[in-house]
């Protein structure tokens, strides 16, 4: 039974050794990506707030359209394509 034992516990330090050098490595394979990811977190944060806040994307397109409003027709066609194909995405 001891040898048993014995065998477990090298073969666990085995892979727990296998665990933290895989973790160094994927560490060290995302740091390009960090800033990416980060970019993307703060991405998805914005529209997080955008979305839990709909008056704040009226104001901010009444803002646009005071502003240059030959363009609103142009933004207004975009926005009605993002939010269609957003819908369709997420309704399967």
């Amino acid at each position: 039974m001891n040898k048993k034992l014995d065998r477990l516990a090298e073969r666990r330090s085995l892979l727990i050794a296998q665990a933290e050098a895989q973790r160094t490595a994927l560490a060290h394979n995302l740091v390009p990506w960090r800033a990416r990811l980060a970019l993307a977190d703060r991405g998805i944060a914005a529209v997080r707030y955008v979305r839990s806040r709909p008056g704040l994307l009226l104001a901010a397109t009444l803002l646009v359209a005071a502003l240059r409003p030959r363009r609103v027709g142009t933004w207004l066609q975009r926005g009605w394509l993002a939010w269609q194909i957003r819908r369709r995405l997420f309704r399967s």
